[in-house]
Formats: C-alpha cells, structure tokens, sequence
C-alpha cells in the first residue's frame, strides 16, 4: 500500500472512531502526489478532542475500551471496562435532532438549578417524560435491549437531564432506593467525561469518554464501589486533550431497585 493511501487510511479510521477529531501530539507524515511530483507533508494536530460531527451505523457490540477509556491501573481497568461500556454514535445527527425536538419545548420552561436536593449537581434543569413520540420510542426500545435483561422491570420515566456548559456533576454513588443496578444514557449536544473513583482507595480511578451522541451503559461496580462524576469545563481531559464542553443533555433510563 503507497504511503498516501495508507495515510488516508488512518485518516479513515481515525474518523469512524472519533468522529472529527484532533489528537494530543499526534504527527502525521504523508506523501501527497501531484502530477509526478512527490512531496512529504508533515501535519501536527492541536490538544483538542472535537467529537460534534459524525453519526454512524450502530454496533450492537460497544466500543472498544482504549477508545472510552483511561485507567491509573489495570484492576480499574477490568472493573471499569466490565461494569460500563460505550457505544459510539448510538444515534445519528436526525435521530438526536428528534430527540432534542421532542424534550427542548419542555425544558426551556425551567430555570437552570445551582443546587440539587442531594447536592450532587450545578448548572441543571431536569424533567421527566412517560410518553414519547413513535420515532423516539424506537430509540428508546434500543437502548431497552441493549441495556437491560428481557425480564428487567424498567422505572417509567424516563429522566432528562440538561446540564449547561459550565455545570459539574460531583462525585457521588447513586442511592439503591430510587433505582436498581443499571443505568443507561444517551449523550446529546455535547461530549463529556466521567470520572469514577474507587471508594476505598481514591488514588485508583478511571476517566471514560462520553463523546456525543454515544450511548453509556453503567452497572453493578462501576454505580456502587465507585463514585461518578462529571468533570467540569476547566479539568475536561481525556489521555490529555482537552474535551470541549458545552451544553449537554442526557436521556436516562433505569431499571427499577
């Protein structure tokens, strides 16, 4: 294979995995022919992850976890990438525009909130909704059986959550009593990146990439021997590139406790 088609390639592969995008210190060296001439073009990227295009044929298996993930260690790493994965480009650009139709009229109704009864978010507005149109409801019916067991007992609301640009989650370990052992998410608007951090040893954590538009399945360890949280604007890093946050909603489903 010629260096040029090889470079394109990379460039190919990079795209499906990433979307756009634009990786720490990554250098490439391509040859680019023009006529019978042959030139070497060397093109260095910025410490940006830029993951808003995209928009794909889903999986039905999860990303690979070096793509989504990032560990101090490798038992994290084993708990983390069992307990949750990521589905990159779970919805395509139409299907997260039919989303955001479907729950803007409503949330741009609130204010967004600096506290929350537990204390766990900033910057967020959030409701719930039974009823969805048919379009939706086929989505959610995919992350219904991707995310679930066929006999789980699903709660009937299905939680949407705004947080703004500036808004945090904090770390926290999700109460047993409003839900059971599952939580599944869908990332619209913005990407993002969790962090979860052992309870017993807080040295030990893993940070997960949310990109847009992607589908988190979060379970068993990762909800309960972990706290979560959402980084904010200014430590919004993943492997060392800056992740852009703007404002970000999440469609959530759970099982019942």
């Amino acid at each position: 294979m010629s260096a040029i088609r090889k470079c394109w390639a990379a460039s190919i592969a990079l795209s499906r995995r990433y979307s756009r995008i634009n990786l720490t210190a990554f250098t490439n060296n391509c040859e680019k022919g023009i006529g019978s001439t042959r030139t070497s073009t060397t093109t260095t990227t910025t410490l940006v992850l830029d993951l808003s295009a995209g928009g794909g044929p889903v999986s039905p298996h999860p990303s690979p976890w070096d793509e989504y993930g990032d560990t101090t260690d490798p038992g994290t790493a084993t708990v983390i990438s069992t307990d949750l994965q990521v589905y990159m480009d779970f919805v395509s650009e139409e299907e997260e525009r039919s989303l955001l139709d479907e729950v803007e009229p409503h949330l741009k109704r609130l204010k967004y909130e600096e506290n929350h009864w537990d204390d766990a978010i900033l910057g967020y507005r959030e409701t719930e909704r039974k009823n969805w149109t048919q379009k939706n409801k086929g989505i959610l019916e995919r992350v219904k059986r991707l995310a679930f067991r066929p006999d789980a007992s699903l709660l009937p609301y299905v939680h949407v959550l705004d947080l703004k640009a500036s808004g945090v989650i904090k770390p926290h370990v999700d109460s047993v009593k409003f839900c059971g052992s599952t939580i599944a998410g869908i990332c619209l608007l913005s990407s993002a990146v969790m962090r979860l951090v052992n309870e017993r040893e807080k040295s030990l954590y893993a940070d997960v990439l949310l990109s847009r538009r992607s589908l988190y399945i979060m379970r068993d360890r990762a909800r309960y021997d972990y706290t979560h949280e959402v980084l904010g604007e200014e430590s919004s890093k993943f492997k060392g590139a800056v992740v852009p946050r703007e404002r970000r909603i999440a469609v959530i489903m759970r099982n019942e406790p």
